[in-house]
This record gives structure tokens, C-alpha cells and sequence, in this order.
């Protein structure tokens, strides 16, 4: 699959996935995974982007998040990234990378996945068969949002707001959503766009994001560069 240049644009959600180099492992025990949480709480913060849902699995993470500004994602990864691996060299006595290159990432239409990507992404120990169900993986969003524990790094987007009038209801709902699952096409989909770095979602908004971004959303023909017209 060919991929997509990365691209970054506030206000909108981006799903975003980092490896380990080759699949290795990268958190060999709870402390380094409470390490990467604790980076992530601090860098958030400090540039003003919001994480909606995340996993730790372990040899990857996943994230869905929302950036306020145009370099917040981007300068989130790099200073998460590099502090983790400075950590993790240090802690276990290695050195050299870990991470696959860089963060894969695509932007995501509000309506149509933000919540079929919030379950995707919590679902995720459960398809790799290290947990019967999600909230029995405690590395995720997942218990935070259906009320199990309180989880700081969590801030849950209006779509989810909207899932019902009180926190009951919102859990009761959200919990509901995640049980029923993600349709094989949803998830095929989600997948490829996180991995090709395409954005997700109808061809109405991802026209307005070509407008928006003077960019291409979609792959094109080869040979007929974006903007150009064919002469009759």
C-alpha cells in the first residue's frame, strides 16, 4: 500500500499507530507502560491536544486524537517518542531504535468513524486474543469511558458527549457500541487509511479537506497530477 505523506490539521481526528521496529516488543512490563502514559499526560497538555481513546498493546499503540494546532501532533510524537526510547534503552540495558520509523497517521471524518474508530482501537487486545473482552485490557481508554476508573490522559469528544444525557447513560451506550463490534469494511477501512496515511471518509468531506489543504485526499490516476484538468 502505498502511503500518503502525513498531514495535520487542527481541529479534526487523527487515528494514529506506532510500531516497534521489526514488532518488537515495547513495553516489557507495566512500568514501562505507565512510563509512555505519563509522557503522553505531560505533552498533551502542554501542546493542546486532545486523546479521545488510545491502547497499549506490545509491540504498538494506537491513539485517536484531536490537535489544536498545526505542528501539536507532530511535535507530540517526536518529544513522546524520543523520551520513551531514551528511557527504554537505559531501563533494559540496550541501545539503538525502537520504533519503526515514523508514526503513521490519517485524518478521520467526525461523523461517520470517530466512534467506529474509538471501539476499533479498544477492541484491539480482543482481536489479538490477549483478553476475552475489552475491559479486562486496563492499557486503554476503554474503562475510563464506561466508568470503571478515572483516567486523566482521556478527553472524551462531543460525539461521545452525545451518546446520552447522563454519565450512565453515556457508558451504558458507549459500552453497548463497543460490544457490537466493527463491521469487517469499517474495520478494513480504518486500517487502511492509518497504515497509507489516506484520509477517512465520504468523498464530500474529503473534498472540502482537498479545498481546505490544497492537497489530494484520495490516490489519483497515475500520470494526472492534483489540479490538473484534461484539455478536450
Amino acid at each position: 500500500m502505498a502511503r500518503q505523506a502525513r498531514l495535520t490539521v487542527p481541529g479534526y481526528p487523527h487515528h494514529v499507530i506506532q510500531r516497534g521496529n521489526d514488532r518488537q516488543t515495547i513495553f516489557r512490563d507495566d512500568a514501562d507502560r505507565q512510563r509512555l502514559w505519563d509522557l503522553l499526560l505531560e505533552h498533551t497538555q502542554g501542546l493542546k491536544v486532545a486523546v479521545h481513546s488510545y491502547v497499549f498493546m506490545d509491540n504498538h499503540f494506537h491513539l485517536l486524537l484531536t490537535p489544536e494546532t498545526d505542528d501539536g501532533l507532530p511535535q507530540l510524537m517526536q518529544a513522546v517518542g524520543r523520551s520513551y526510547v531514551r528511557y527504554f534503552n537505559i531501563r533494559h540495558g540496550r541501545s539503538g531504535t525502537l520504533w519503526e520509523g515514523r508514526y503513521r497517521s490519517s485524518l478521520i471524518e467526525t461523523e461517520s468513524y470517530l466512534l467506529s474508530c474509538m471501539a476499533y482501537i479498544e477492541l484491539n487486545p480482543v482481536r489479538a486474543g490477549m483478553v476475552a473482552e475489552a475491559v479486562q485490557h486496563h492499557w486503554s481508554s476503554y474503562g475510563h469511558l464506561i466508568g470503571r476508573r478515572s483516567d486523566k490522559l482521556v478527553s472524551p469528544h462531543a460525539l461521545f458527549w452525545g451518546l446520552g444525557n447522563t454519565p450512565f447513560a453515556r457508558e451504558a451506550a458507549y459500552a453497548q457500541l463497543v460490544q457490537s463490534g466493527v463491521s469487517a469494511q469499517q474495520q478494513a477501512d480504518l486500517t487502511r487509511s492509518v497504515l497509507t496515511g489516506w484520509a477517512l471518509g465520504s468523498a464530500s468531506f474529503l473534498q472540502s479537506l482537498e479545498q481546505t489543504t490544497d492537497r489530494r485526499m484520495r490516490p489519483g490516476k497515475a500520470g494526472r497530477p492534483f489540479g490538473t484538468r484534461r484539455q478536450g
